[in-house]
Parts: structure tokens; C-alpha cells; sequence
């Protein structure tokens, strides 16, 4: 993937910073930022805007892969959607990271103030302007402020 605009910048960093302060006080995990691409169970490389990892599974992985694209579906992922981007692309994506093992995903769209949350086996569940995000039990007690990624000054 090309690199990001300064508006998708501006809104990936408050994601990842309240991830990272979210997993560095439990070490649960291991946060990722949208310059990773993990190499799905499918054998697709794909790079969320955002992505989590339990740390045991992790912690499974062989040096090597850890240095290149993790062969790792993220527990985790936050994909941003944008004017250049195709939204059923994105949903895609997203069922695509289900199907290969991730437990949660926020299909973030700053433009309508929509979040499409993914579960496995379970619909999509639609979100107008929320406040926050949970993480459930997934990220237990993360709770993501979406007042800076929705709303650019």
C-alpha cells in the first residue's frame, strides 16, 4: 500500500496511542501501527490501519517471521475508511480477517460517523456517532475516545 495522506495519518495516530497506552499497562499484547502487513492464514498480506495481538500467540512466532510480515491473523484490527477507498472493499477486508481468526474489528468511517463492528459468527453491528468504542473481551477495559479520529481540527 502507498502511503497514507496526512489526514489518514492525523486521524491512525490517536488509534494506535491509545491501543499501545491501553496494552502497555496490562501486557496482554502486542500493538501494531498501519505499516505492518501480516500474512494471513489465507496467504493474503494485508495491513490494518491498527492491529492487537495476544501476546502468548505472539510469543509463538519464530524470529524470522516476526522481522518480516507476521504469518499472524491480529486478534484485533481498526481499518479507516476514506473518500479514495472502496467502503465494500474495506467490508471485505474485514470478513476476510474473521475468516482467518481475528476475534474483533471497527470498520471506522470518519466521513458518515459510522463504525461497523466485526465478531465471529455474529452480523455486523452498526454504530452511528458513538462517543467510544468497547473492546470487550477481547481488550478487556479498552475503551477507544473517538473524538479525535472522527473530528479533525
Amino acid at each position: 500500500m502507498p502511503p497514507t495522506g496526512g489526514e489518514t495519518g492525523r486521524r491512525n495516530t490517536p488509534i494506535t496511542t491509545q491501543l499501545e497506552n491501553w496494552s502497555s499497562q496490562n501486557n496482554l499484547g502486542v500493538v501494531f501501527d498501519s505499516s505492518t502487513c501480516f500474512n494471513l492464514p489465507n496467504g493474503a498480506d494485508r495491513s490494518p490501519d491498527a492491529a492487537w495481538v495476544k501476546r502468548e500467540r505472539w510469543h509463538m512466532l519464530t524470529p524470522e517471521p516476526k522481522k518480516k510480515f507476521p504469518s499472524i491473523c491480529p486478534d484485533f484490527v481498526v481499518k479507516l475508511h476514506f473518500t479514495t477507498d472502496s467502503i465494500e472493499k474495506l467490508r471485505e477486508k474485514m470478513r476476510e480477517y474473521l475468516a482467518n481468526g481475528c476475534y474483533l474489528g471497527w470498520l471506522i468511517d470518519p466521513q458518515t460517523q459510522q463504525v461497523d463492528i466485526y465478531r465471529p459468527s455474529q452480523d455486523v453491528e452498526v454504530l452511528q456517532s458513538p462517543a467510544t468504542l468497547s473492546g470487550e473481551d477481547v481488550l478487556p477495559e479498552f475503551a477507544l475516545n473517538l473524538q479525535p479520529i472522527m473530528f479533525l481540527d
